[in-house]
């Protein structure tokens, strides 16, 4: 898969050093992917959900913090909408971010 963009996992990653580990790992995972449906992400990630317009919420390092992105599965794009705590998370609508 294609993603969009690392920079933001990076800024993340300097501001909450213990998620970076995490963050790569994830990122690793989804370049090297394939996928064409919900259930494909789930066979990396089990966890992942499905919130509405093309977007999907990742747990990260146990659930400590939390990843929107958005997936275009026909261009195999993927798109990161948002990377936060997940009191961060709490407050913001993740179908339309």
């Amino acid at each position: 898969m294609v993603i969009i963009s690392k920079t933001i996992l990076r800024a993340f990653g300097l501001v909450y050093p213990d998620a970076a580990g995490a963050l790569n790992d994830w990122y690793a995972v989804v370049k090297n992917a394939d996928w064409a449906t919900l259930s494909d992400i789930r066979q990396n990630f089990n966890s992942v959900d499905y919130v509405g317009n093309d977007r999907f919420v990742f747990n990260i390092r146990g659930n400590k913090y939390r990843l929107i992105a958005m997936i275009f599965f026909d261009t195999r794009t993927v798109y990161i909408r948002f990377v936060g705590t997940h009191a961060q998370y709490e407050k913001i609508d993740a179908s339309t971010i």
